[in-house]
């Protein structure tokens, strides 16, 4: 990282952006060219859990690469300043890389679909229609790095 006083060396305060975050973008290669897509997710125990249909473009390029990047914000401010080049943003971030294991058990699949409805606020009991847990794949990316940056106050 060039900015060492950007860099955030707190594990809990990364592992508290990658659970808080609402979006996470993932990065592919496809066939030499850069694919990023914006997916809700849930982020547990080193694992990022996306919900996905069987088939579509970041499917078929799995199939062909499961190296992803990822990238979350956590927060982020515009602070206007006196003149356009004194504008500045107070943020939070994430990037880091890993694998994709492709899922379609059943109970992992649930597993997962619970932990990503409950980040977004779903209560009580879930139940999933079987016919459309049929349907979807679980994405488990397993984190191997990740890398964080902030500015801005954050004391």
């Amino acid at each position: 990282m060039r900015r060492i006083d950007k860099e955030i060396t707190d594990e809990n305060v990364i592992n508290d952006m990658m659970t808080k975050s609402r979006i996470c973008r993932l990065g592919f290669v496809d066939n030499g060219e850069a694919y990023i897509v914006p997916v809700n997710f849930a982020y547990s125990e080193g694992v990022i859990y996306v919900h996905s249909a069987h088939s579509g473009k970041k499917m078929d390029i799995l199939k062909q690469n499961k190296r992803v990047s990822f990238e979350i914000e956590y927060y982020t401010e515009i602070i206007e300043g006196e003149r356009p080049c004194d504008w500045t943003v107070k943020y939070r971030s994430a990037m880091g890389k890993g694998s994709v294991i492709i899922e379609n058990d059943a109970t992992a699949k649930k597993a997962g679909l619970d932990l990503i409805m409950r980040k977004y606020g779903a209560k009580g009991e879930l139940v999933y229609d079987e016919a459309v847990l049929a349907r979807m794949t679980l994405l488990k990316l397993t984190v191997e790095s990740v890398a964080g940056k902030q500015s801005g106050d954050w004391e």
